[in-house]
């Protein structure tokens, strides 16, 4: 995650939002302040590659559309969120420049709440 997203946590004092897996924060200027989340200074591009290479789950990327756009790459699935309810300009998927992909529907369920989810793979 960037540390946008990390910082609402730490603003009540969460520092380890996702205590039950592996997570990184990825920044220049946040301190490290829980040794189960460790900062990453400079090449995500490199952490998700040597993630991608080991044996394990799935690495899901929480939030910011700048790191999301660095990371585009290596980006082979998407599972957006839809909420029927509109709250303003928002944060864009991709905030920044990177090459158009296609990607493809894989699987989509709605709820009775109006919320969907729908997860696209890489075609």
């Amino acid at each position: 995650m960037g540390r946008g997203t990390y910082e609402p946590g730490l603003a009540i004092g969460i520092t380890s939002p996702d205590a039950h897996l592996r997570q990184y924060v990825v920044s220049t200027t946040q301190e490290e302040l829980d040794p189960a989340v460790p900062i990453v200074r400079e090449d995500p591009v490199g952490l998700v590659r040597r993630l991608k290479a080991e044996d394990g789950l799935d690495i899901w990327l929480g939030g910011g559309g700048k790191l999301a756009a660095t990371l585009r790459d290596e980006i082979d699935e998407l599972i957006l969120k839809r909420n029927p309810l509109v709250l303003g300009s928002g944060i864009p998927l991709f905030d920044g420049p990177f090459a158009p992909q296609t990607f493809v529907p894989a699987d989509s369920r709605d709820f009775d709440s109006g919320l969907g989810i729908t997860r696209f793979t890489m075609a």
